[in-house]
């Protein structure tokens, strides 16, 4: 047992160590790629903005600065530009958040059920398989409440 918790603490401080340099080197290595371009295509139409000084983006518009690099390719010109791609890349990711949760949610649910069938009165399987349905609900609960994340932004953003 003394052998195991040695190799554990081994294990988890290699794993700390990891993540940590990957957490610095992650933005050096952003940073020596080519600069973003001054332009995103929206892949649903947002409205950033309250009353008159709203600024809508249809889907499939090109959104950039006047005057950018691809001035000829941008459909809606606004200096709200970065915040309007910011927001089309939280959508993108927030959507395959929860796609992919609820896909596992509906993977474990199965799981459990099939734990619960086949426990045969055993207390361990029975136990196991309401671990695993109640793992599907909180995974459906984190995956919707990551439908929240963009709506967080625009109030943090003040748009």
């Amino acid at each position: 047992m003394r052998l195991f918790l040695f190799y554990m603490k081994k294990i988890l401080s290699a794993t700390a160590l990891i993540g940590i340099l990957t957490i610095l080197a992650l933005p050096m290595m952003v940073l020596a790629q080519e600069p973003p371009e001054e332009c995103c295509q929206l892949s649903r139409g947002i409205t950033l903005g309250k009353g008159a000084s709203a600024v809508t983006c249809n889907q499939g518009d090109w959104v950039g600065p006047t005057g950018g690099d691809c001035s000829a390719a941008i459909s809606c010109a606004t200096p709200k530009w970065g915040m309007f791609c910011l927001m089309n890349t939280l959508y993108s990711i927030t959507d395959w958040v929860f796609v992919i949760l609820v896909a596992l949610a509906g993977i474990f649910v199965i799981i459990g059920a099939m734990t619960l069938l086949t426990a045969a009165g055993a207390p361990e399987k029975v136990s196991s398989g309401r671990n695993y349905i109640m793992y599907a609900a909180i995974g459906l609960i984190v995956g919707l409440l990551s439908k929240a994340i963009p709506s967080l932004v625009r109030m943090i953003g003040g748009m």
